[in-house]
């Protein structure tokens, strides 16, 4: 392009934000949300089409005006690339490093800067620019919300100040009077949340066995409107069928809400698969070192899009600028800790599985096989296989999560504080190797006579390091354990 023809280029940018200022800042109210809409969309530049990863938005040119007839109308961030198709048309791997979170800056810096203002100063008396204040957007938030998005093919994603603050914002989707299905493997946190939160503010709440796609269509009725799966689920590693589920609830016009922490988008994108609206703990796997705590929430609609912005807004529940930068560092790294944890899991699980210790082993990687003699599981071997076929259709890989039993909780007591390579704690996720008794942490909040669980799960989320060092300290401890056993 030519010095003239990029000169023309740029008037005609300029002509048109001018004509914004002139024709409709120069007015001192909108008539109607309709009007406002299109003035807003008229000085919003074009989207990127996602063919050109040098196309991006230049966000230094929006303006929006403060005199509206309803101030909540008024967009919390910027706009941005739609991704309901792949974006860039690159590998994940490759997305997750090159991707610019800031192509406007003019010192065009390797990293993403943190932005770390509480509020911006505004173009002048009478307009917004695209930041205003740092709980309704943030420029180091946007880049973290547009890779995200692109990560889960979505609409459009948004970053919360921690997992549960995104199950919240997601459960202000049901309204007094309507109803949650969710789950009966489920996260303690998500529990609690649902039946001493969600309860009180009238929302009808059920726990169904997802897995089973009569017991939802069985459960259902017409005032649910929110149906929240974990797949596979925390800790027992249940299956879910998203697809199924989701063409199901559709028809009859209920939300699908997939909790796909286990798995991360490297092995498991649930929107690709008919599901409303994806949530992540983002303290697991997004950043993996273990010093975040952030969540997730991605969708597949600009309406719900815009339900999501406002009670992030609203609530002040938006991720702060230094966590997400910390996200962000940790993504660039997500595709190789994902793969190398996956293959050390697989190992760990084959291990467990033939260990005279261990009972059962809970593994979405694993194939089914018939249970130990002395064993009695409570899900006959026809349903583990069906759940099997139907992550290997959903997802690649079983993860790096996997639970067992051994049969005696004192020993599977004895054996996590024997482990010295594995930290004992109430996470997964981490680049390095964690344990936990789920009924002592994790779900120590769902009370004793509705929990699920067997005293003796043991819970590992498996890391980074070498495999024979993990092998070998789980070797150790189950020997200590033995030992103690016998006295």
């Amino acid at each position: 392009m030519d010095n003239q023809a990029a000169g023309k280029k740029n008037n005609e940018k300029v002509t048109i934000y001018h004509h914004f200022d002139r024709e409709v800042h120069s007015r001192s109210s909108f008539d109607d949300l309709t009007e406002l809409e299109a003035a807003i969309k008229e000085v919003q530049p074009p989207t990127p089409n996602g063919d050109d990863i040098d196309e991006v938005v230049d966000y230094t040119k929006i303006k929006y005006p403060m005199e509206a007839p309803d101030y909540d109308s008024l967009p919390t961030y910027p706009p941005r690339p739609h991704f309901n198709k792949k974006h860039f048309g690159m590998q994940i791997a490759t997305q997750l490093v090159v991707f610019d979170g800031c192509p406007n800056d003019p010192y065009h810096p390797a990293s993403m800067p943190i932005y770390q203002t509480s509020t911006f100063v505004q173009p002048s008396a009478s307009e917004f620019g695209p930041y205003d204040y740092t709980r309704s957007g943030n420029p180091t938030r946007t880049a973290l919300e547009t890779i995200v998005a692109g990560l889960e093919d979505a609409h459009s994603a948004f970053a919360f100040s921690s997992g549960m603050a995104a199950l919240s914002t997601i459960t202000r989707l049901v309204q007094a009077g309507e109803e949650i299905i969710a789950g009966d493997d489920l996260y303690g946190g998500m529990y609690r949340l649902l039946t001493k939160v969600s309860t009180r503010c009238g929302i009808l709440v059920k726990f169904v066995d997802t897995t089973n796609l009569e017991a939802v269509k069985a459960a259902i009725s017409p005032k649910t409107k929110l149906v929240h799966v974990e797949s596979p689920s925390n800790p027992l590693m249940r299956i879910s069928d998203i697809r199924a589920l989701s063409t199901f609830l559709h028809e009859h016009n209920i939300l699908l809400s997939v909790d796909t922490t286990m798995m991360s988008p490297i092995c498991q994108r649930p929107l690709d698969l008919g599901a409303d609206i994806v949530v992540h703990s983002g303290t697991k796997f997004l950043s993996g070192h273990s010093d975040v705590i952030m969540g997730m929430v991605c969708v597949q609609s600009e309406e719900l899009a815009k339900e999501v912005a406002f009670y992030q807004n609203a609530e002040g529940t938006g991720l702060a600028p230094f966590e997400c930068w910390l996200t962000l560092r940790g993504l660039k790294t997500l595709t190789l800790r994902v793969e190398r944890q996956q293959q050390n899991a697989e190992k760990v699980a084959q291990y467990l599985s033939q260990h005279p210790l261990v009972t059962d082993v809970h593994y979405a990687g694993l194939v089914p096989s018939e249970p130990k003699p002395w064993h009695k599981r409570d899900r006959d071997m026809e349903t583990l296989q069906r759940e099997h076929k139907v992550h290997s259709q959903q997802a690649i890989g079983g993860g790096s999560v996997l639970s067992f039993t051994t049969g005696n909780a004192e020993l599977s007591k004895t054996f996590v504080d024997a482990l010295r390579l594995f930290k004992v704690t109430v996470s997964f996720g981490s680049c390095n190797s964690l344990v936990e008794l789920p009924c002592l942490l994790s779900h120590a909040s769902i009370p004793k006579d509705r929990r699920t669980l067997p005293e003796d799960l043991v819970r590992m989320s498996i890391g980074i390091e070498d495999i024979r060092d993990i092998i070998g300290d789980i070797e150790r401890a189950f020997k200590k354990a033995a030992i103690k056993e016998d006295l």
